[in-house]
């Protein structure tokens, strides 16, 4: 059965993911057909790209998302559109809707500060959390 997935990448403890379409069979990041998005948890907000013509082209032959990709769909508003285009709408119409509604790309900024060399989560935290602060005192 062909499923539509997310594709683990990045760095340790600084995931992002490629959603992809791949066979039910295959490993997390092994091969796939093809990649329709990607999805970005640590930007504010997160970054949720999906490509709606394929999306709709795969979901229509039968591929089958993940839970976590269906939520996907359902917050950009694929799935939306998939219901739709399943109740008879053509899909040039729907494409062209999708494209008109995307919104700007978030800030590439993320939730957390990467950690440097020697330094844990908690103190890369704690000092972003003192830096903001200042800078917000600075500018009264």
């Amino acid at each position: 059965m062909v499923r539509i997935r997310l594709r683990r990448q990045g760095l340790k403890r600084q995931p992002s993911y490629r959603v992809v379409v791949t066979d039910q069979r295959k490993a997390r990041n092994g091969s796939y057909l093809e990649n329709i998005g990607h999805y970005n948890p640590r930007t504010r907000p997160a970054t949720e790209i999906i490509e709606e013509e394929r999306a709709l082209y795969w979901l229509s032959v039968g591929a089958q998302p993940s839970d976590a990709v269906r939520r996907l769909l359902e917050h950009t508003g694929t799935w939306g559109r998939f219901e739709r285009l399943r109740a008879g709408e053509s899909m040039e119409e729907l494409v062209q809707e999708a494209e008109a509604s995307r919104g700007e790309l978030p800030s590439p900024k993320t939730n957390y500060p990467s950690p440097d060399d020697g330094e844990s989560k908690i103190k890369a935290r704690e000092a972003a959390r003192l830096s903001e602060t200042e800078s917000t005192d600075g500018s009264d």
